[in-house]
């Protein structure tokens, strides 16, 4: 397989994906499986996106991922235009509260969000912001890493709650039964 066909193989991968990818996901996508040729394709990427776009980016994340992405700076302008969110607002209001909150359990869950939690829950392990650990026949929900690649967050949980905490505290005095930080929107 020749260089070009290897890289608008990688190009299609990093566009399709939505999500960061590890070099081991490119060097398959890519179909040489050589290290050495896929980098070579990706730093040619990386240089051609930077200088035919303005608003695009390739970037390698700390975790050695590369992620095909709108530049930060460009995020509200295209807010409006964009499709369907990823998540659902209810949905994004548990994980919310999962992140503020976590660890927490399914019942405290249900008790602060109602029974249509469960399909919330569902969803998020599926798409792997959310883990569980059984306790008994209870589960104990918290975030997972690609939560916090996802969402740009760096430093551990207390970090990530204090941020969370300070943020709403500025934006609304809510009480503590129906408080629900806005993620994406709170902390960008």
């Amino acid at each position: 397989m020749n260089i070009d066909e290897a890289t608008a193989r990688i190009e299609a991968a990093l566009y399709s994906a939505g999500r960061p990818l590890r070099i081991e996901d490119l060097i398959r996508a890519s179909g040489t499986e050589s290290r050495t040729k896929t980098l070579e394709s990706l730093n040619n990427i990386m240089k051609n996106t930077k200088s035919a776009f303005k608003a695009l980016e390739v970037v390698i994340l700390p975790d050695g991922s590369y992620v095909f992405q709108l530049k930060p700076e460009y995020s509200s302008t295209v807010k409006r235009y964009a499709s369907k969110p990823v998540l659902p607002n209810a949905a994004l209001k548990t994980l919310s509260y999962i992140a503020y909150s976590q660890p927490i359990s399914s019942k405290q869950l249900v008790e602060v969000r109602g029974t249509g939690v469960y399909a919330h829950l569902k969803e998020l392990r599926q798409l792997d912001y959310i883990s569980h650990q059984n306790v008994g026949r209870l589960k104990i929900y918290s975030t997972t890493e690609k939560f916090q690649k996802y969402f740009g967050i760096q430093g551990d949980v207390e970090d990530l709650k204090q941020r969370l905490f300070s943020k709403v505290r500025k934006t609304a005095r809510m009480s503590q039964t129906n408080f629900t930080p806005q993620i994406v929107t709170e902390l960008n």
